[in-house]
């Protein structure tokens, strides 16, 4: 039977799940009913330093992206960093792990970017038997404006700063929580390793904002006719978090650097893409708030029985194994053809394969074969482009197939080549490399 126990920069956790920093961790309560759940760990709610705790709005804090049929696509959270005193907080933290010391507890922080502060708060932490520390230097919306979280996120020589002190007044383990909003996510995470993070998290949520009332022309959500970006996060976050994380884990500055994935994990196939690309837990927000504590057990027993299945005794015997196949455009194999090939014996005929294809690609499907209703591909005008196996409503009705080396392809008229040819090398562009 699978073993799900990591080890993730020196912390144990029973399973690789845990709860993100947000409203699941805000309390005791809360962590307690996720730990008797299953999970594995949890990344408390942010603290930030003592004095009057912050104040959040009394109102619609949450927006969704809806699919038609109501399920949940995206997740706006304009929530602020914990609300409870820090003694409160820290008091809770202190009872939950002695209560479960098998779980992995991991303290979230958040104050300004001053020495003192920082070293006040970490001897504090680590006197609650905490297992580590994530800074929180990813959060976009209220805090930001104070000069906290995605503020210092966005600059290298911040991250790279306050790691530094962490690492220095603490012995804890120190991940860096980065944030998405940041043309290449690779600057950030340098500077975490140049600091000493032991590993990094990402993402935060991104920038956004859901919508306006059609009818008083407000934005939504609002709390008094008046609203603000908040973080988006949820399913649609989930390929823009994978591409973060497997350019870190393949940079060569950053490879090898432990990371903890987080956006848009609702079940156990979106942790297996974090873990093959690279990552060694994730983390859960968005699917707890929606679905509940319990969706754990869905996750746990997913990933054994599909380990099980591979014959993978650990989480480590996959992590990364995706990540060779990650590379540039640039290096991709030009001599490479595929064509789509539809099954006739599936296909009903609905005919959107043909509409898609038709107004929008490569006009490579018929309709009408000897006078009646047919889809068919047509291989001289296929280029393989993947769409109609997208809008096709029936699993495996159409696929693709690559061309053997020798076959012809009857678009180009071309023999398909068994030498692979990328940009690099291909005879259209000028500054190629001979070879």
């Amino acid at each position: 039977m699978a073993n799900l126990q990591t080890n993730f920069i020196g912390i144990q956790s029973p399973n690789p799940f845990w709860l993100a920093s947000a409203p699941p961790t805000d309390k005791a309560y809360n962590v307690n009913r996720a730990f008797e759940a299953g999970w594995g760990g949890v990344v408390w709610k942010t603290l930030a330093e003592a004095g009057p705790p912050l104040v959040n709005v009394n109102g619609p804090r949450y927006g969704a992206l809806l699919s038609p049929d109501r399920r949940l696509l995206g997740f706006n959270n304009i929530e602020l960093i914990t609300d409870r005193d820090l003694e409160v907080n820290l008091s809770e933290i202190i009872q939950v792990k002695r209560d479960w010391p098998d779980r992995a507890l991991v303290v979230s922080l958040m104050v300004p970017c001053n020495e003192a502060a920082w070293k006040s708060i970490l001897a504090r932490v680590e006197d609650t038997g905490a297992d580590g520390l994530e800074l929180n230097f990813g959060c976009p919306h209220g805090m930001s404006e104070r000069g906290m979280g995605s503020a210092v996120g966005q600059v290298p020589e911040y991250i790279e700063m306050v790691t530094q002190w962490c690492k220095h007044y603490s012995r804890l383990p120190v991940i860096v929580k980065l944030t998405p909003n940041i043309t290449d996510i690779r600057i950030p995470a340098r500077a975490a390793r140049r600091g000493g993070a032991d590993a990094v998290s990402l993402i935060n949520t991104i920038n956004s904002i859901m919508g306006v009332d059609p009818y008083s022309l407000t934005m939504l959500p609002s709390t008094g006719g008046l609203g603000s970006h908040g973080g988006y996060c949820g399913p649609a976050v989930k390929p823009i978090a994978l591409n973060m994380v497997a350019e870190i884990a393949r940079d060569p500055q950053t490879a090898g650097l432990p990371i903890s994935g987080i956006g848009g994990v609702g079940n156990w196939r979106d942790a297996l893409d974090y873990i093959a690309l690279g990552a060694g837990t994730v983390q859960v927000c968005t699917a707890a708030m929606v679905y509940g504590f319990k969706i754990v057990q869905e996750m746990k027993s997913g990933l054994s029985d599909y380990m099980d299945e591979m014959g993978f005794t650990s989480i480590d015997d996959f992590r990364g194994r995706a990540l060779p196949t990650v590379t540039n455009w640039s290096a991709l194999n030009l001599n490479h053809v595929s064509k789509a090939v539809i099954d006739q014996d599936s296909c009903i005929a609905c005919g959107r394969c043909h509409i898609a294809c038709e107004d929008t690609s490569h006009q490579a499907i018929t309709a009408i074969k000897d006078g009646k209703r047919h889809f068919e591909v047509k291989e001289d005008e296929c280029v393989g482009c993947n769409l109609c196996t997208l809008v096709c409503p029936v699993p495996e009705c159409i696929t693709l197939r690559s061309l053997a080396p020798g076959e012809k392809d009857l678009r180009t008229g071309r023999i398909v080549s068994d030498k692979h040819e990328d940009w690099s090398t291909h005879a259209n562009n000028p500054m190629r490399v001979s070879v």
